[in-house]
C-alpha cells in the first residue's frame, strides 16, 4: 500500500541532463518532506536534495548545489530531481524516501518513514 516508485534513471554523457521522479502513493503525501538519496559503489547513502511538505523550502548537498533543482507537485504526489551538468562522480542508485520532518532531518539525518526500490544513473561517455 505504502509505495514510491522512482523513475527517470539511466545512462547520460557527463555534461548532459537526467530528470528523476519519485511517485508516491499510500500516504498523505503532502504531510511529508521528501528526499532524494543515493549510494555509489564504496561509499554510504547520502541525502542529494530533499524539500519540504509544502515545497518551500529545499536542501541541497554541497557537491549538487547549482546543478540540481528539486520540485515537487503536490497534486501529482510527484517530486522531480532535475539534474543538469551531471558528472562521472553522480553514477549511483538513487532513491526516494518520505519523511514527516524538516528537509535537514530527512536529508542530513536520514529520518525517512518510506523508501522506494531505487533507480540507476550512471553518467559516462
Amino acid at each position: 500500500q505504502l509505495q514510491l516508485v522512482e523513475s527517470g534513471g539511466g545512462l547520460v554523457q557527463p555534461g548532459g541532463s537526467l530528470r528523476l521522479s519519485c511517485a508516491a502513493s499510500g500516504f498523505t503525501f503532502d504531510d511529508y518532506a521528501i528526499g532524494w538519496f543515493r549510494q555509489a559503489p564504496g561509499k554510504e547513502r547520502e541525502g542529494v536534495s530533499c524539500i519540504s511538505s509544502r515545497g518551500m523550502h529545499t536542501y541541497y548537498e554541497d557537491s549538487v548545489k547549482g546543478r540540481f533543482t528539486i520540485s515537487r507537485d503536490n497534486a501529482k504526489n510527484t517530486v522531480y530531481l532535475q539534474m543538469n551538468s551531471l558528472k562521472p562522480e553522480d553514477t549511483a542508485v538513487y532513491t526516494c524516501g518520505a519523511g514527516g520532518t524538516t528537509v535537514q532531518a530527512l536529508c542530513v539525518g536520514g529520518r525517512s518513514d518510506y523508501w522506494g526500490q531505487g533507480i540507476q544513473v550512471t553518467v559516462s561517455s
